[in-house]
């Protein structure tokens, strides 16, 4: 393994996921796809999401809306095992590939002003897909994040009920993950090294987090999206 690779990896996507509430597992999953397994690399990002989420929970609560994180944990119920399903049985590169091609379509649309309102049936399909997601490729992130863009959801909004929907959803792909997929002794020895980079991730992206405001916040959405979708359409 590369280490420095692997610590400016856990460090950025960290800062990352702080300052925005989504972009550890956006940022940091596709790379960590370059130095293990796809079962090592998802794990290792679903452990580390989880340390943020729980470190964070309580400095967001405030902004958390608890009747769409309610819909978007129901939804998502659904979205985990045809996650896993996918995971188990579908060819990882064209379902990356898919991805990639829905991420740049929503995307573009998202850039020429495309909105939409957001309804209950929305938050739950968000939801579901995010499951689905988070369980195939350890990535829950951009569902929510093309939804909440959409929809102009503040930036306080967003990454308070984000974060806290990844605390429930993390948590659940994580033991569905070992339980039927199995683990090992390199996603948990690195997870652990990772640690004192995800702390010091932390600090950083609380203190970039009071610096955005919503305009940058927006832009800087749309250009983590972009970078997802051109990764995943190339990496396969």
């Amino acid at each position: 393994m590369d280490i420095f690779l692997f610590v400016i990896i856990i460090l950025f996507a960290s800062i990352l996921q702080t300052s925005t509430g989504f972009g550890f597992s956006i940022l940091a999953t596709p790379f960590l796809l370059l130095l293990f397994t796809p079962m090592e690399a998802i794990q290792i990002n679903l452990i580390l999401s989880l340390m943020i989420s729980c470190a964070l929970i309580r400095k967001i609560r405030k902004d958390i809306d608890f009747q769409i994180l309610k819909r978007f944990v129901t939804g998502s119920v659904a979205g985990l095992p045809i996650g896993l399903l996918i995971f188990l049985f579908v060819d990882i590169p064209r379902l990356k590939l898919g991805v990639s091609a829905i991420i740049l379509l929503l995307t573009l649309l998202l850039i020429l002003k495309f909105r939409l309102a957001q309804t209950k049936p929305r938050d739950f399909l968000v939801g579901g897909l995010s499951g689905t997601l988070t369980t195939s490729i350890g990535m829950p992130g951009p569902p929510l994040l093309l939804y909440f863009s959409g929809t102009d959801t503040e930036k306080e909004k967003l990454r308070g009920t984000t974060l806290a929907f990844y605390l429930f959803i993390y948590s659940i792909s994580l033991f569905i993950q070992v339980l039927f997929v199995g683990t090992n002794q390199t996603v948990w020895i690195s997870s652990i090294w990772a640690l004192p980079l995800v702390f010091i991730g932390l600090f950083l992206g609380q203190i970039i987090y009071r610096w955005i405001n919503q305009r940058y916040f927006q832009i800087f959405t749309y250009l983590i999206l972009l970078f997802t979708g051109i990764y995943l359409l190339f990496d396969r």
